[in-house]
């Protein structure tokens, strides 16, 4: 088999440098765990930026997609096919909406939430054509696309890629007054992320989403809750907004959906919001696959027996406990809910990436963000005494470097 080094060098010769990764090249992975093409194994914490909440190759999932694989895999929309309704009507009952829309990728799901807002405010809020905004968040990730990135406030996203869209209006993350102050008669949608995932594992001030929810009822205003990093379990709920017993307008879904085997995302929302769609308006070839169905379907069914929920809030009590005990021995701050965490590590100790460099030799993956923070998302699936020890692997591998 061609070596790590061989594969790391043609793909920087012959690919896009789009990403920056980590020096292994990745082979086969069951569960929490993958092995490299030299046989070495590593301990996933990042899961597929929470793709893989159910662990590489689980088992229902696989055998969803297999016994699918054998019978249909693509329509198009131009046609009804078997697997469809079942998926829209289980996602619905399990985000407690009307109706679903099915994408691919996250971005995609984004962008779908972004025309439903403004063809809403225009149909049923009645704001003048052209004039609708959307309040969104700094420091947010919602994907790269050019509308995306047009109210991204990271220079790498964003620098370069203009002209930009215009319609949105950026407030800083966490204060429900700002949203307020940016409110005008044309506003009908607020974008929120319930936790910034790619900003560093954010959690909000509690209380912060229940007064936007609160805000956005009383100004007649869609919430948007971007739940494609948050939601499906991660955090010791279905959803983020569950921790404030929240309910958003619009949920947006993708990364855990597919069960990391095929992108499946969707927008769900009632029905008084999503069926300002009409046929021709807007889709995708791939959407709604029978495929991105049948993986979707057996999800949706792990996460209606409540187990990955419940695993994610009593591992993520585990997680916390033992990464709060590394504060002021070169973890300046964690972060973070259920079994997700952001860690700023000492800039003057070492940096995110070095970090993530330090741990890969050590048998764990895990990656930077932002210059010093780390983020471990290991799959849900992930046993106790492999998360403790990689707590350990991280322990020692910040004890592996002095203060510059």
């Amino acid at each position: 088999m061609t070596s790590s080094a061989e594969l790391i060098e043609l793909s920087e010769r012959r690919s896009a440098h789009n990403y920056h990764p980590l020096p292994v090249v990745i082979h086969e992975a069951h569960g929490a765990w993958v092995t490299d093409v030299e046989g070495k194994k590593y301990l996933d914490c990042l899961s597929g930026y929470s793709s893989l909440n159910f662990g590489h190759g689980h088992p229902k999932i696989i055998e969803a997609a297999q016994e699918q694989l054998k019978s249909l895999t693509l329509t198009s929309r131009a046609f009804h096919h078997d697997q469809f309704a079942r998926f829209c009507a289980g996602l619905g009952d399990l985000t407690g909406k009307d109706m679903v829309l099915p994408m691919n990728t996250g971005a995609e799901a984004v962008e779908t939430a972004i025309k439903v807002a403004r063809k809403w405010g225009y149909q049923v809020k009645g704001v003048e054509p052209e004039l609708a905004n959307i309040i969104v968040m700094e420091n947010n990730f919602h994907g790269r696309t050019t509308t995306i990135v047009s109210f991204s406030t990271d220079p790498d996203a964003r620098d370069d890629f203009g002209p930009y869209t215009p319609g949105f209006r950026i407030v800083p993350y966490g204060s429900a007054e700002a949203i307020r102050q940016a409110i005008d008669a044309n506003t009908v949608a607020v974008l929120v992320e319930p936790i910034q995932g790619e900003a560093g594992v954010i959690v909000p001030p509690d209380g912060y989403l229940s007064e936007v929810r609160t805000l956005c009822s009383a100004e007649r205003i869609l919430m948007i809750a971007d739940e494609i990093q948050s939601g499906l379990g991660r955090t010791g709920q279905t959803f983020a907004c569950n921790h404030e017993g929240v309910v958003p307008d619009v949920y947006v879904l993708g990364k855990a959906l597919g069960g990391g085997v095929v992108p499946v995302s969707a927008v769900a929302a009632d029905r008084d919001v999503l069926e300002v769609i009409r046929p021709g308006q807007h889709g995708s070839t791939f959407g709604g696959n029978p495929l991105a169905c049948a993986v979707g379907i057996a999800v949706i069914e792990l996460l209606n027996t409540g187990e990955y929920q419940a695993r994610a809030a009593k591992l993520g009590e585990v997680l916390h406990t033992r990464l709060r005990e590394l504060v002021g021995r070169g973890v300046v701050e964690v972060r973070g809910r259920g079994l997700w965490a952001g860690i700023d590590i000492d800039p003057a100790l070492a940096t995110g990436r070095e970090v993530s460099e330090a741990l890969l030799e050590r048998g764990v993956l895990a990656k930077d963000t932002h210059g010093s923070t780390i983020r471990l998302a290991p799959p849900i699936v992930v046993p106790e005494e492999d998360l403790i020890w990689a707590i350990e692997q991280l322990s020692g591998a910040i004890s592996s470097f002095t203060i510059k």
